[in-house]
């Protein structure tokens, strides 16, 4: 799902292409993915659409887009795996292919994931899932779907236990390694200071696949939270920034912008908003803040990555497991019911605590990466016939 407007998920792309261009300069580079014009732009490779069919793109009447999608659906089977037998190696970079924490249809995305590996197994082509998250999963279909996916790669790593547990519980075996996120591999940019200014990071929530008979109501609630935090701050004299992640949040933005608007007893000027179109730009945005509250799991991650004290609104476990591994594990709060006084508490308390925070962040910022790199080196012997790497580093995730 790169190129399709989310930070995360083209991040974890510009983590592996950079790995790639590095160690392995001569490699030809190709990506099947659901934005196939923005990744050949941003990183100059071939790219191939994902999706012959897409609803953003056709609107005819309802009995020409059902057949629409039918023929798509063997259409885009057959071109997938003629697409996987035309490579040596494919290389699933990060993202949460095997995770159902948003709304999922078993035969759109997840079987996608799952003819990955077989087109893999018949055609002899070494597939591999890096660095990628899953979750419990209690819908049969998408549950049996995942599993053969992940049973039928040449090679796995989860970007955390949590990940690597779930699979387990799916009844998939194996010595699989654990390692942090792609984006502790990227590079931090320059930015500038912005004193005084709190990130708040929306998202544009609804639940997960199991919440769709209330997802308006978890949507709501979530909204008005935010709306609320961002008063609180503003009503403190306090300059806000919001931070997205992916393009539908920005339908959030206009709400709350539009709420401070009205409102005669707030400055709609100290409330700033500036989309972004790479992780790079999101960085140098939370680069110049002095504290964030965060939603969407990679604006919680880039924060932390970048030593800021952080509160996350969490949508599922994996944010919660990532604050208590970064050693924030007390500052988060469930999306779905944000209690904004314990919120505005929580974020005065990581800025008290900035000082002590600040480097025991950057420290295991830097473990991570150091982490990756040793992957890297795993990944190299494993798959593109590279020497065997020396032991992983102390303190690598495991």
């Amino acid at each position: 799902m790169f190129g399709g407007g989310n930070l995360g998920n083209d991040g974890c792309l510009e983590a592996v292409v950079a790995y790639l261009r590095e160690r392995h300069p001569d490699a030809e580079l190709a990506c099947l993915c659901s934005g196939p014009e923005v990744v050949s732009a941003r990183f100059g490779i071939r790219a191939t659409p994902l999706y012959w069919y897409s609803e953003r793109e056709r609107r005819p009447v309802l009995p020409v887009r059902v057949g629409l999608k039918a023929v798509g659906k063997v259409r885009d089977a057959l071109r997938l795996v003629r697409w996987v037998r035309r490579q040596d190696v494919v290389l699933v970079p990060g993202t949460g292919i095997l995770e159902n924490t948003l709304p999922l249809r078993p035969w759109g995305f997840p079987f996608s994931v799952f003819l990955l590996g077989l087109s893999g197994r018949l055609a002899g082509t070494k597939v591999a899932m890096i660095n990628v998250g899953a979750n419990t999963v209690e819908q049969r279909s998408l549950r049996s779907l995942f599993r053969w996916a992940a049973r039928l790669v040449h090679y796995r790593s989860f970007r955390d236990q949590l990940s690597r547990d779930a699979v387990l519980a799916m009844g998939v075996g194996g010595a699989d390694e654990v390692y942090p996120d792609l984006a502790f591999a990227l590079p931090v940019p320059p930015a500038e200071a912005e004193p005084g200014t709190v990130g708040v990071g929306l998202m544009d929530f609804h639940g997960g696949t199991g919440e769709r008979h209330r997802a308006e109501d978890i949507h709501t609630s979530y909204v008005e939270g935010m709306k609320q935090l961002v008063r609180r701050l503003l009503a403190e004299g306090r300059r806000v920034r919001l931070l997205t992640g992916d393009e539908p949040d920005q339908g959030v933005v206009a709400e709350i912008v539009e709420d401070v608007r009205a409102r005669s007893d707030l400055d709609p000027s100290a409330l700033v908003f500036e989309p972004v179109a790479t992780v790079g730009e999101l960085m140098a945005q939370i680069a110049g803040l002095d504290a964030v509250v965060a939603t969407r799991y990679h604006n919680v991650l880039c924060s932390l990555k970048l030593a800021k004290p952080t509160v996350a609104v969490c949508y599922s476990a994996k944010g919660e497991r990532l604050m208590a591994e970064m050693g924030l594990g007390e500052y988060c709060q469930d999306a779905r019911a944000v209690d904004v006084d314990l919120l505005v508490e929580q974020l005065h308390e990581v800025e008290r605590r900035a000082e002590r925070i600040r480097p025991v962040l950057a420290e295991r910022a830097a473990v991570n990466a150091a982490a990756l790199d040793h992957q890297y080196e795993v990944l190299s012997s494993t798959l593109l016939g590279a020497p065997v790497p020396a032991a992983a580093p102390a303190g690598r995730a495991s």
